[in-house]
């Protein structure tokens, strides 16, 4: 729920209320019953990063580097996807060539 800033008329108090937006503005004031006014704040929050209007959309253009970078990084992925491969590979025809037998299976054949 937003939180709404008034100023009291009468007492010159500022306040702040909790309130939904559906919910009418406030017209007399907690502490005196005098007469607010609601105040325009500045908000707390500010949206940064891609995607939002001020930075994309606005003008049209993507922001830089931004497909590039992906690019390399699928680029990087299929290069040790591929290495991944190689090493699996190798270690699969030096396991082929290997005696994988235990000792007792060793005693039990001879």
């Amino acid at each position: 729920m937003p939180i709404y800033e008034y100023e009291c008329t009468s007492c010159g108090k500022n306040f702040e209320n909790m309130q939904r937006i559906t919910e009418p503005p406030l017209n007399s004031c907690p502490f005196c019953k005098g007469k607010v006014k609601k105040l325009v704040s500045n908000c707390s929050f500010q949206l940064k990063g891609t995607g939002w209007y001020v930075t994309d959309y606005g003008n049209g253009k993507k922001p830089e580097g931004t497909s590039e970078k992906l690019k390399e990084k699928k680029e990087e992925k299929k290069e040790e996807k591929k290495e991944a491969r190689k090493e699996a590979k190798k270690e699969a025809t030096v396991e082929k060539g290997k005696d994988t037998s235990t000792a007792k299976e060793k005693a039990v054949n001879q």
